[in-house]
């Protein structure tokens, strides 16, 4: 009868450590299932967060593109202004303007003319 008593001791003494081993290992899969699910969460979040971000960008960056159009096509609006005409200058201005844009050597009169008196010659 002993030997049956210290059979079924060493058998619940077995039977408690295999159960023990088989909850300590469904306990720490529990803890990685959790922390997988934290993980997978904040990835996310982080994911939401960077799209809100970058659409954002995409928005400014579609405006700003907009902007540079606008901004090109003003220059082009300045220069046909009657400012940017011969309004204010007077005509042996423009001859020397013209003169200096064709590449050619301006009249001496005009050079005389334009430059004041106490400019040195080239000579």
């Amino acid at each position: 009868m002993t030997r049956i008593r210290l059979l079924a001791a060493v058998l619940m003494l077995a039977t408690t450590a295999a159960s023990g081993w088989l909850a300590r290992g469904w306990f720490e899969d529990s803890q990685r299932l959790t922390a997988q699910s934290v993980i997978e969460q904040s990835i996310a979040a982080a994911m939401a967060r960077e799209s809100e971000i970058a659409s954002a960008i995409e928005a400014r960056l579609a405006e700003l593109k907009a902007n540079e159009r606008i901004i090109d096509r003003g220059i082009i609006r300045e220069i046909e202004k009657p400012i940017y005409q011969r309004v204010c200058l007077e005509p042996r201005l423009v001859r020397l303007l013209n003169d200096a844009a064709a590449g050619r050597a301006p009249a001496a009169a005009d050079v005389a003319d334009a430059m004041p008196n106490d400019t040195a010659t080239a000579d």
